[in-house]
């Protein structure tokens, strides 16, 4: 199969790419960064999904299918870059995967779509509301691009469409949220608060989008991995010496004194749980999460051990 994987240069996609091409699929690695250590099976092209090249691409190579990972989740980022690029760059997949005959979209998002807060449900299932937008508003270009694509079940019928939202990344890369907020010795939390954090092995990601293109899913599934941990318990099993501030404090200090830097919205995730229930995504796929907590924690803290 020709697979199209936007956004190919991130350490999550490169792993999808590695494997689908292990799989003998052809696959087109589209980035506006290069990647020079590309396996065999890859062929990149240096393109800005949002230009016409972009468009030409499509028009020229007809891929199958296409996995959408070209989304920025940097959130200290220019809101108004965020914005163009995640749902400009989102809409533009979408468009041309109609317009040029590609059978299979899978929009790659993130489970942080639910929101954090004082009310909200323990466990969010995937017809549950936005609440990101409100508690979490530097999340809401990363909301609007997950609604237009689930927008795209109606509205491209033709296309099976999946719409993936995946709970933290760790491992060895170090890539993503949460692997950012634990690198430091010391990591802070709201005094008083210790949310349950999920999340999941690198590979164990990568190999959930590569199940959802075997099976060809369509609709909008959660994916999750090992049980959720409490915050406090992640900090203390990667070597790092936990900071509990007054929310006030938490506020003041963000990007301070060897904190990590986080946007005002953040808090509520540092306060609340984000969990989800992913059940329906692994009795549709069969797919199997291989590595535990433990495993995720420990190869994290062996690709970066605790700062001395």
């Amino acid at each position: 199969m020709r697979v199209m994987i936007t956004g190919i240069t991130s350490p999550i996609a490169r792993l999808v790419a590695a494997e689908l091409a292990a799989e003998g699929h052809e696959i087109l690695g589209v980035d506006r960064r290069p990647w020079e250590a590309a396996p065999p099976g890859v062929e990149m092209h240096a393109v800005d999904i949002r230009k016409r090249a972009a468009e030409e691409l499509f028009r020229r190579k007809r891929p199958e299918a296409v996995i959408h990972m070209a989304t920025v989740t940097h959130l200290v980022a220019a809101t108004e870059e965020r914005y163009r690029i995640n749902l400009g760059g989102t809409r533009a997949v979408f468009e041309h995967a109609n317009e040029y005959g590609v059978e299979h979209v899978i929009f790659v998002g993130r489970h942080t779509y639910y929101g954090a807060g004082a009310e909200q449900a323990l466990y969010h299932h995937e017809d549950d509301p936005p609440m990101a937008v409100s508690t979490f508003p530097e999340l809401a270009d990363l909301v609007a691009a997950d609604l237009y694509a689930c927008q795209s079940l109606w509205r491209f019928p033709r296309l099976a469409t999946t719409v993936l939202r995946l709970v933290y990344a760790l491992g060895p890369t170090g890539h993503g949220t949460l692997a950012s907020f634990l690198k430091g010795r010391v990591v802070p939390m709201v005094l008083g608060f210790d949310p349950l954090f999920q999340f999941m092995l690198e590979r164990d990601v990568a190999d959930a989008i590569c199940a959802s293109l075997r099976a060809r899913v369509r609709g909008v599934y959660n994916v999750a991995g090992p049980q959720p941990l409490p915050l406090s318990v992640i900090v203390r099993e990667v070597g790092r010496r936990a900071l509990p501030l007054p929310e006030v404090a938490f506020q003041l200090m963000r990007g301070r004194l060897g904190l990590p830097r986080l946007p005002p919205g953040a808090v509520q995730h540092i306060k609340h749980p984000v969990v989800i229930d992913d059940a329906v995504f692994r009795k549709a796929t069969g797919w199997r999460n291989q590595a535990d907590e433990v495993r995720c924690l420990a190869e994290f803290t062996r690709a970066f051990p605790p700062p001395v």
